[in-house]
């Protein structure tokens, strides 16, 4: 099975796949002006701008329910793998791929609120919704929303559980097998407790989790104050091919930094939509910007406290695939946790190994109970129209999901990252063309805020004036709008 998932990873992500997240990452910030630094006192203005409703969640909480997705094992064992692999180049890439992907992520996020719905009284919308509203593809619509249910709960949950089950055996001595049934518990009692209870459950964790591990970042990093120079020098050396050591594997930074960084980050892949639509805002646009401030967060802070904290402490190996070691530091190790833990370790003895471990439990589990309401809200999208709406397939995807938790968490760590990077790599290749196809839409979006904003207007969407059909919530608002100020000036008239 391993074989087979590793030769299907090797055309799906095939240098097409990368280049394409590259290519489209800048086109989407020319053709947007480069909004991702223009507009970035916007994207912090409005996290705490809206509210949550009976229908939808606050922009802060859907910031945090996707970050609880995004910063996940892939900001501690996907930075190490792509070190690992790439050097201490793929750090430069990584950057470089937030960047861009910022901006995708606001075109995907954008898109998702234009053709958002109200279903049994909760907003839902993502990829599979401007698929079919928007490129008329209704089949393209169902077979993306059937795969992704399949990724999210079984491709990509390993990945999280696996490098849980390993830290906390690194560090505790744990057993695989209890932590599988812990997390099988505790992930129970979230996923069958509804959308409102996944939301306030990250809100909770997120902003803990995050600012702790920063803390602990900085101690590494003010242990090792004097070796940081030379650090910022060998990853920007080793990105162009100039360094010595790493000069000819630059190929490899470059494929590593985007492959890790768009896996932390997911902008691309279509899986950070579905949270961003459930929020409550006057303006598609705002939403997407306060989407391309998460990318930020995830990559250029927590990522890069990773990467820093492994670099400056040498706590890395360096073996390109198919060659000769070029850096040994730690012996047999495999990439993952145990380099971030061997890099507190070494500042913080006794320390390290155990707030990894933890660190990655908290990553961990919000990051599977977000991947939970990916699949949930698919399985909506396929309910949309039914006057008896299925229940028991919401129950499989919960008995999946759990199943998945325990297997990957007894299993090799090379398995579960193949299924992550075959899941991602299939939604990646729908969800770019769709939105390629839909570029001309979210621009109108985006113009239409602008103006607004220049007018001194707090922006409120009205598709059909700027020309965008089948935008059926904000349609029906648009007309209770009007509705309601005619019946003001009647009552000033009279």
């Amino acid at each position: 099975m391993e074989t087979l998932v590793n030769w299907l990873n090797s055309y799906v992500w095939s240098p097409v796949l990368i280049y394409t997240f590259l290519g489209l990452g800048l086109f989407y910030s020319i053709a947007t002006r480069f909004l991702q630094f223009r507009l970035f006192k916007d994207m912090i203005k409005l996290v705490f701008e809206s509210k949550s409703s009976e229908a939808g969640v606050s922009s802060f909480q859907a910031l945090a329910l996707s970050i609880s997705s995004r910063v996940g094992v892939g900001t501690i064992a996907g930075v190490a793998t792509a070190i690992a692999y790439g050097g201490p180049g793929a750090v430069f890439w990584m950057w470089f791929m937030t960047c861009l992907g910022a901006c995708t992520s606001f075109i995907e996020t954008t898109l998702a609120q234009v053709y958002k719905r109200k279903l049994d009284g909760e907003f839902r919308g993502g990829t599979p919704y401007y698929i079919e509203k928007g490129l008329k593809l209704k089949w393209l619509a169902v077979l993306f929303a059937v795969i992704t249910m399949i990724v999210a709960s079984i491709l990509i949950p390993g990945v999280q559980v696996n490098t849980v089950a390993s830290a906390m055996n690194t560090a505790f001595g744990i057993e695989p097998v209890f932590t599988g049934i812990v997390l099988v518990v505790a992930l129970s009692f979230v996923i069958f407790g509804g959308v409102k209870r996944i939301a306030k459950t990250a809100e909770v964790i997120v902003p803990f989790m995050a600012s702790a591990y920063l803390i602990v970042c900085i101690i590494v990093l003010v242990g090792n104050a004097d070796k940081i120079p030379e650090m910022f020098v060998l990853i920007f050396t080793s990105a162009f091919g100039t360094n010595a050591a790493f000069g000819g594997i630059i190929g490899s930074a470059i494929t590593w930094g985007v492959k890790r960084g768009a896996f932390a980050n997911a902008a691309g892949f279509g899986s950070e939509t579905f949270y961003p639509a459930a929020t409550e805002v006057s303006h598609p646009a705002k939403q997407g910007l306060v989407q391309a401030f998460s990318v930020y967060i995830d990559t250029l802070i927590i990522c890069s406290a990773t990467a820093f904290m492994i670099l400056v402490t040498g706590m890395y190996n360096v073996t390109p695939e198919g060659k000769q070691p070029i850096v040994n530091n730690l012996g047999n190790l495999e990439p993952g946790p145990i380099y971030t833990q061997n890099a507190v370790e070494s500042v913080i003895p006794g320390f390290g190994a155990p707030f990894i471990a933890i660190a990655i439990l908290f990553f961990a589990f919000t990051t599977l109970i977000t991947y939970f309401y990916m699949a949930d809200t698919n399985l909506a999208f396929l309910n949309r129209n039914r006057k008896v709406k299925l229940v028991w397939p919401k129950h499989v995807l919960r008995i999946a999901l759990l199943i998945t938790v325990f297997y990957c968490s007894i299993n090799t760590s090379a398995f579960a990252w193949a299924l992550g990077d075959l899941g991602f790599g299939i939604m990646a290749w729908l969800n770019l063309f769709s939105i390629f196809l839909l570029t001309k839409t979210a621009l109108k979006v985006l113009k239409d805020y602008e103006s607004q904003k220049k007018e001194g207007k707090n922006p409120v969407f009205d598709p059909t004036k700027i020309g965008i059909s089948d935008a059926e919530f904000w349609e029906k608002e648009s007309l209770e709008k009007e509705d309601s100020e005619r019946k003001d000036r009647k009552i000033i008239s009279s």
